[in-house]
């Protein structure tokens, strides 16, 4: 029985967030052959790396899971062909940030694992953790299950938990949009996180993805020709943290905080990286 309702929210999870599940499309013979080529090896990797997670994690305080989901990201991205381009200063000489990012594409979060310094959490759907493998790792290494249709109550615990992730444990990664763009286009940014950042007194790092929508929109079912490797380059910009106003009040500095950050991501993305600094 346990195994049926696992796999039931699998499929739960795969219907509403990838499109081949997601829409009844019928995929030609060439279109399922490259879908089974990517997502194939992607599931094994997920597999290998969760389980090591689980079992190496539980015996080194975590360690072994942070590990496991950094050589998850870089090969995952390198196993799809795709090159990361870093713009900006990575602070990696800092502690307990958090990390806010524009959200285009599934493929984000291998990308953003694969970059982003140290050790961090991340605010994941509560759905994914109930994915055989993965959700298993983002629950022992202590990533934040996050449910947007569970209220105002549910919503509070999740800004608790993001505080004392910046408080006391580690980085944190939120994409404050809430869900991914479905045209590409920046979203407005919810207040949650940034409540987080200004009561644990931590400064905010904006993060801008491009490219990941081009490779894989939230309705395509995978990402593309692997062999146009020149079209399968996205770049990840980072700009300078971001700390409250301390002049202000906690509601006006968490509105100032989060508009910061949403003007410093829109002008990321407004500019080609031949243009960034």
């Amino acid at each position: 029985m346990c195994s049926l309702m696992r796999a039931g929210d699998t499929w739960t999870w795969a219907v509403s967030e990838w499109g081949v599940f997601r829409q009844d499309l019928r995929l030609s013979r060439e279109e399922k052959l490259r879908w089974l080529r990517q997502w194939v090896p992607f599931g094994a990797r997920t597999a290998a790396w969760g389980s090591f997670s689980v079992t190496a994690g539980a015996l080194t305080g975590g360690r072994a899971s942070t590990y496991a989901a950094r050589r998850w990201s870089r090969g995952a991205a390198a196993s799809l062909n795709i090159g990361i381009d870093i713009v900006g200063r990575i602070p990696e000489d800092e502690e307990r940030l958090l990390f806010v990012s524009n959200h285009e594409s599934l493929i984000d979060i291998l990308i953003l694992g694969a970059v982003l310094p140290g050790d961090f959490r991340w605010a994941a759907k509560r759905s994914l953790m109930k994915v055989p493998f993965l959700g298993w790792h983002l629950r022992l290494a202590g990533h934040i299950p996050v449910d947007r249709k569970k209220g105002a109550a549910a919503a509070a615990a999740v800004v608790d938990a993001f505080t004392e992730v910046l408080r006391t444990q580690a980085s944190l990664l939120v994409f404050p949009e809430g869900t991914r763009s479905s045209d590409g286009r920046l979203r407005p940014f919810k207040k949650g996180a940034f409540i987080a950042a200004v009561r644990a007194g931590r400064p905010v790092v904006p993060v801008a993805i491009s490219g990941t929508h081009e490779l894989m929109s939230r309705d395509d079912v995978d990402s593309g020709d692997l062999s146009r490797v020149a079209d399968r380059r996205v770049t990840v910009q980072f700009a300078e943290p971001l700390t409250a106003n301390p002049t202000l009040s906690e509601s006006d500095a968490i509105d100032d905080l989060r508009d910061r950050a949403h003007a410093a991501i829109a002008a990321m993305r407004e500019h080609p990286i031949a243009e960034a600094k």
